[in-house]
């Protein structure tokens, strides 16, 4: 089963339906693996990127296996919570985390990203979310995400092209 939920443009990540619960996020990035992990993984830089423009506290990010992390965007209709824990870091290279909103509490979604190095100062990221049931994945995809996710790789894009 492969179902591409939006259509792919220019800058947008690509978002197709891989399996009954699954969805897969492929994104092009013009900066090398290792800004992109670092813009990632330091909290400095998530703050800056994650909340598509708007104020996000990082509360926690442990970045280890086992580790807690907890993001809190502060929007004009009100403030949004989202944790998890990693399960697996291996730098540079791929994160696997669990995923869930303070707004549907026991909803958790399993999120393993890859980097790929393209080898031309590019890195490709792919985003494979495993959700519990098929309504948890309706509602995720019904709830705007897709246009949450492009505003904030926008705003990651725009961190990535300044100077280091």
């Amino acid at each position: 089963m492969t179902t591409q939920v939006a259509s792919a443009s220019p800058n947008k990540a690509i978002v197709t339906q891989t399996a009954e619960r699954e969805l897969r996020i492929e994104r092009i990035f013009n900066a090398p693996r290792e800004r992109v992990w670092k813009a990632m993984t330091d909290p400095a830089l998530v703050s800056q990127w994650w909340g598509r423009g708007n104020k996000v506290v990082v509360e926690r990010m442990d970045v280890q296996r086992g580790g807690h992390w907890r993001f809190v965007e502060h929007t004009p209709e009100g403030t949004h919570g989202f944790e998890g824990r990693y399960r697996e870091v291996k730098p540079m290279e791929r994160i696997e985390q669990t995923f869930e909103w303070d707004g549907m509490p026991g909803h958790v979604t399993v999120e393993t990203m890859t980097l790929e190095d393209l080898g031309d100062g590019r890195t490709k990221l792919v985003n494979i979310s495993l959700f519990h049931t098929v309504e948890d994945l309706q509602g995720m995809v019904g709830s705007g995400m897709e246009q949450g996710l492009n505003e904030s790789y926008a705003a990651l894009d725009k961190l990535l092209a300044r100077p280091n």
